[in-house]
């Protein structure tokens, strides 16, 4: 049978695969270990792809490549990475390992399964605000996610501005709540800058980061704690009433007066459905002096007799909210998909 003759665009196809396959052959050359500096120590600032902004002990920002033995790199991520002797194509070194971490910020993701958000971390600030709509579910989960870490969470209300009549005894309710277990508790207004100053006090010397939904104002509270980085920021959507997303990944800055800040991508969603019906026990820490007491060791603390749970709602030493909040949390775990996470 008689070849085939290419078409003019299959060859130019071919000939671009054969050159670009060159061109990484060249690069993976330029790679070798005697074109690599000593292997030296340095933090992740941010992660795109196959490759990662570090800095240097110096303080310096080089952009490298990832070795393929490295199967999971994150913002905050301390590693050993070696400086290239000459730079090709903004690529600058190459990271070699991660040292281990003392604590990691995942969420679950329907497609990915567990995802890191970021490491080393050592205070997560959960970001809520007047609006879009204060939804203490939403804290709620987000503090189930941050006891499994071990990170210590600490709530701030931004937007303190827009409380009014209607809204101000409702909301400010709810914050007595988690005041009253121990968790602390920031009000925060970016418009008038009150509560910017206790935040800023907050953050130095530890590594921080923001989480919330879109759109309660966490890349403007960045703004107001650092007002040189000029992050950008857009309206709440009037239609939906939902943030839209300003950070496109997870990045790490320096405070001037000391501390780091890890600005996360907004999440909208965060869904438990990795989590057993302990660990979500386990997440309500006002909780923990009824773990175990209850009758039967399958207990759904519903309806169950001898529940220790509903007994000590029965006598108002645990809030219907969080009880509620806890029982919805429950309810969800099974759920494993898209509609497992929430919004509003």
């Amino acid at each position: 049978m008689a070849k085939k003759k290419l078409t003019h665009s299959q060859s130019r196809r071919i000939k671009a695969n054969q050159a670009k396959k060159l061109r990484n052959k060249n690069e993976q050359q330029h790679w070798q270990d005697g074109e690599l500096s000593d292997a030296q120590t340095g933090i992740i600032i941010s992660r795109f792809g196959q490759h990662a902004d570090v800095e240097s002990e110096q303080g310096i920002v080089f952009r490298c490549n990832i070795r393929r033995s490295v199967d999971s790199l994150v913002c905050g991520d301390t590693v050993l990475w070696r400086q290239g002797k000459a730079t090709e194509h903004s690529i600058s070194g190459m990271i070699e390992a991660v040292e281990e971490r003392k604590s990691m910020l995942c969420r679950p993701d329907v497609y990915d399964g567990i995802k890191p958000i970021a490491a080393n971390i050592d205070q997560i600030l959960i970001v809520s605000s007047v609006l879009p709509a204060f939804n203490s579910d939403i804290i709620d989960r987000y503090l189930v996610a941050a006891e499994q870490t071990g990170i210590t969470p600490i709530l701030l209300l931004n937007k303190i501005d827009l409380l009014n009549k209607e809204n101000k005894s409702t909301i400010m309710a709810s914050i007595k709540i988690y005041q009253d277990i121990g968790y602390q508790v920031y009000l925060v207004s970016n418009e008038s800058g009150e509560g910017v100053e206790a935040v800023r006090a907050l953050l130095k010397d530890k590594i921080s980061i923001f989480v919330g939904q879109s759109g309660v104002g966490k890349s403007t509270l960045v703004n107001s704690l650092m007002p040189e980085l000029g992050l950008i920021t857009q309206q709440v959507s009037d239609n939906s009433g939902l943030g839209q997303h300003t950070t496109t990944v997870a990045r790490l800055f320096h405070f001037p007066q000391g501390g780091d800040l890890i600005d996360s991508p907004g999440i909208r969603e965060f869904g438990l459905w990795h989590l057993n019906a302990e660990e979500v026990f386990n997440g309500f820490t006002e909780f923990e002096q009824y773990q175990g007491l209850c009758k039967f060791r399958d207990c759904k603390h519903q309806q169950d007799p001898g529940c220790a749970l509903t007994n000590a709602l029965a006598n108002k030493k645990i809030h219907p909210q969080r009880f509620d909040s806890f029982q919805r949390i429950l309810a969800s775990l099974g759920d494993n998909t898209l509609t497992s996470r929430f919004n509003d």
